[in-house]
């Protein structure tokens, strides 16, 4: 018996119902978690050092339970294909999550160098799309946005390790409090419109 097919725009309309169904039967807890994420967001705004060793720590937390996980699902695996190269990988998670405990500000300066080549690495790519798209309408756009790309990460990197200290707690604040608030105004907005 062979299924119904429906088209790309079906599937999505029933998502869509689906969700917006969920979030007006729970939406008063769905209220409270984006209100609650915004006040995250604020205080790791506020103070992003604090909340930027939070994040150091608490990753490392993750990968050491992480790697310790892996290495259970390992325990008789030995004649699995890549055996070793799944055995590295739980090495390398439970000693970076352990270097992230022991020492939160290497912790720091090693992820923002990481993001340091995120936003050149990225900023450069979209500098060469935009110069590809050239002739296209708002290729200015595209350009700007990789040079500014750009020049944060340079700035990032010119400032280390002061930025180090700083940088993750503003973009894990500003990623909480928007986050947060388009969770309370999208569950806000079917509230009222609906009338739940």
């Amino acid at each position: 018996m062979d299924e119904p097919i429906i088209s790309v725009d079906q599937a999505a309309r029933i998502m869509r119902d689906a969700m917006r169904d969920a979030i007006k039967r729970h939406s008063l807890w769905y209220m409270i978690q984006g209100i609650l994420m915004m006040v995250a967001g604020f205080v790791a705004l506020l103070f992003p050092l604090v909340s930027s060793v939070a994040v150091i720590l608490l990753l490392g937390w993750l990968l050491i339970i992480s790697g310790i996980l892996q290495a259970v699902s390992l325990i008789g695996a030995s004649k699995v294909p890549h055996f070793w190269l799944q055995l590295i990988s739980v090495v390398l998670s439970i000693v970076i999550g352990l270097m992230f405990l022991n020492d939160p500000g290497g912790g720091l300066v090693a992820l923002t160098l990481l993001l340091v080549v995120f936003f050149i690495v990225g900023g450069m790519a979209r500098i060469v799309f935009a110069l590809t798209i050239r002739p296209l309408s708002d290729w200015g756009w595209v350009l700007a946005s990789g040079i500014v790309g750009v020049l944060l990460g340079i700035y990032l990197f010119a400032s280390l390790p002061i930025t180090a200290a700083w940088i993750l707690g503003l973009l894990f604040g500003i990623q909480l409090l928007s986050e947060g608030a388009a969770l309370t105004y999208m569950t806000w907005k079917i509230r009222s419109v609906e009338g739940g």
